[in-house]
């Protein structure tokens, strides 16, 4: 790569940035691939175990997905395709690190959240504003399993208001719905007979 970073010219130090993300997309697409066709084996394998397998049931909030072992999966498998998993990722780090029993571990587990999605140009930083950023990196002076709070709620609601919209009418949800309801209905709002689970 480029000698010296500290006196390399900006325009060495941009390519090499962009060669990593580059090289980050491929190295997910290919992960997609393999998720997806693993996915698909597990869905002819596994039954539903619980109401909330009902895809129809996940037109409702955000929150009855990702409260559901396969509509994770599925929101996870979409968000991927839209390299934007950084964000559920981030959300999903943050309710383990708010269950965490150990309290030896919380602070160095916190700063691992920070470094990888908060900091600026983290690895998978997520879209936050400066004001939340530098709130979350002043909670981070005493941690506590609430320092996050702010910063997953912000992402929650993106991904509510933006991912989650377009998860609905994204041909894999549609593909989903489709076949929980035997082809019946394929508009996302849920009217096919719940009967047939």
């Amino acid at each position: 790569m480029c000698r010296g970073l500290t006196i390399a010219p900006t325009n060495c130090l941009e390519r090499a940035k962009e060669l990593k993300t580059r090289l980050n997309i491929l190295l997910q697409k290919s992960d997609v691939i393999t998720d997806l066709k693993n996915s698909t084996k597990a869905e002819k394998v596994e039954k539903p175990r619980s109401p909330c397998e009902d895809t129809t049931q996940w037109t409702e909030p955000l929150e009855s997905v990702l409260s559901c072992k396969k509509g994770f999966a599925a929101f996870q498998n979409f968000l991927r395709l839209e390299f934007s998993e950084e964000n559920i990722e981030f959300w999903l780090a943050c309710e383990n690190f708010r269950k965490s029993k150990s309290s030896g571990k919380l602070e160095k587990k916190a700063w691992m959240i920070y470094e990888e999605f908060i900091k600026n140009d983290a690895a998978k930083e997520v879209n936050l504003d400066h004001e939340t950023k530098e709130i979350t990196r002043k909670n981070l002076q005493q941690v506590t399993h609430t320092c996050f709070d702010l910063a997953q709620k912000k992402i929650y609601n993106l991904m509510e208001s933006d991912s989650y919209s377009r998860f609905l009418k994204s041909a894999l949800f549609q593909e989903l719905l489709a076949k929980h309801c035997g082809g019946n209905d394929t508009s996302g709002r849920g009217s096919c007979q719940k009967s047939q689970t």
